[in-house]
């Protein structure tokens, strides 16, 4: 057993906050509310008395953070030349481009699984969902290896990794049979997508209707249902809204609904051009969002009405998207953006609020009920972030103060399923320089110009 003594403030979930000790058990959170030097009641049993103990005072304890969606690949692409404040329908060819370029293989896709994993690991994220959507027209074989490049290599480094098998343009038939593929090289046997360590889930999910058409969806939603798999798909950002306009004459929520893609098993990002009724819509069929300001909101592709949404009652998580367009992985650091952008579109949202859209709120998304709090029985993942230097000096509340002060902090410590994944600022599997030095010499044989 493993105790972290003396919080300052450990957030359980939205509605519990405590100070004092959190004791785990393995992989799971034994108790969530010791009093500092106490010890547990009889469900967590006397050996609490005998755990390791870390010392933790002046930090406070969160869920480790649920990145809801992201793109790791893009972890290798950061502002390009002719990506930043552009157009969408400008920015997808240019990045397209790029990815030709330099030539997608599974050593680059592994290279930038570990840039983009070690980053949110070193941020506190320790859940992410990759949305693979570059295959450039790969085989059965190389999608599974592929696939299976980015899952050991997110496993290698500690982090817990959500698998989107997702299309853009790519041939219906031959989308949904990688999938397939996928889950039975991946996760044989299994039902719900999930490994029996919760370190692995499956996902399906076509990039939008704007590169999708219904067939896609239709078959990919077929792999899904045989196999218990989320469904993930974006809609309603800028490119989404016209072409769907164009191609169909209807909006891409109109689409989704006919398509068999409104439903409680689905997730759709962005949301950023809704309006009253299809906030409706959404909250009728039960589907959950992603918002993803850090991608939007510097791009100038828009803010999504998140307090609209949530008092639509529908469940919203966050995620970063991918560095083509974001350029950082930091989720904390978004949700410091949704918090301070709120405003402008829709009720001042609280730093409360976001982090619980940061943690269970992305982790209800994956329907991973284990995930993003920390009450007895879940997953051990949590994040240590020292609020005792000058950056957080006169800060009165110390958990709103994660959002408002110290932009890009990092959190000193962080454990997934009971096992340190970073410590006292350091990635435990790696080292972050050598990560660095591998990407940068794979980029080097193919320059991008």
């Amino acid at each position: 057993m493993l105790r972290l003594t003396g919080a300052t403030a450990i957030v359980v979930d939205a509605a519990t906050e405590v100070a004092g000790d959190l004791l785990l058990d393995g992989a799971r959170v034994a108790s969530s509310n010791v009093a500092a030097g106490a010890t547990v009641d009889a469900a967590a049993g006397t050996a609490a008395d005998d755990a390791s103990r870390i010392d933790v005072s002046g930090c406070v304890i969160t869920p480790g953070l649920v990145n809801a969606h992201h793109h790791l690949l893009q972890s290798a692409f950061r502002t390009l030349p002719g990506t930043r404040g552009v157009p969408m329908a400008d920015w997808l060819p240019t990045m397209a481009a790029a990815y030709a370029r330099v030539g997608i293989d599974p050593e680059l896709v592994e290279i930038s699984t570990s840039i983009g994993v070690a980053e949110g690991l070193l941020s506190g994220v320790t859940t992410v969902a990759d949305h693979q959507l570059n295959w450039a027209g790969a085989s059965l074989e190389r999608s599974v290896e592929i696939a299976e490049s980015v899952a050991s290599t997110a496993r290698a480094l500690g982090g817990r990794l959500v698998y989107v098998r997702g299309s853009a343009r790519d041939d219906p038939q031959g989308a949904a049979s990688s999938a397939q593929a996928i889950v039975d090289a991946l996760l044989p046997g299994t039902r719900g997508g999930v490994s029996e360590d919760g370190m692995l889930q499956l996902a399906v999910g076509p990039a939008g209707v704007h590169s999708d058409a219904r067939e896609t969806f239709e078959l990919l939603g077929e792999v899904a249902a045989r196999h218990g798999l989320r469904r993930r798909t974006q809609a309603n950002e800028q490119v989404d809204v016209v072409i769907a306009l164009e191609r169909y004459g209807r909006r891409p929520l109109d689409l989704l609904d006919d398509w068999g893609w409104l439903a409680a098993d689905v997730t759709i990002a962005h949301l950023v051009a809704v309006t009253d009724d299809e906030i409706a819509r959404l909250a009728a069929a039960g589907v959950t969002g992603t918002h993803a300001p850090g991608c939007d909101v510097p791009m100038g592709w828009g803010i999504a009405p998140v307090a609209a949404l949530r008092d639509a009652r529908i469940v919203l998580g966050l995620g970063t998207s991918g560095g083509g367009s974001n350029d950082a992985g930091h989720l904390l650091a978004d949700a410091r953006l949704a918090m301070q952008v709120s405003g402008l579109v829709g009720q001042q949202l609280t730093a409360r609020e976001v982090l619980a859209m940061a943690t269970a709120g992305s982790a209800a998304g994956l329907g991973r009920a284990e995930l993003g709090h920390l009450r007895p029985g879940a997953a051990a993942d949590l994040c240590v972030w020292d609020v005792s230097g000058v950056a957080d000096a006169g800060v009165g509340d110390p958990v709103a103060g994660l959002l408002w002060a110290a932009p890009g902090r990092r959190p000193r410590h962080v454990i997934v399923g009971g096992e340190f994944v970073v410590r006292d600022y350091q990635l435990v599997n790696a080292d972050e320089r050598e990560l660095v030095a591998r990407l940068r010499e794979r980029l080097a044989r193919t320059p991008l110009r």
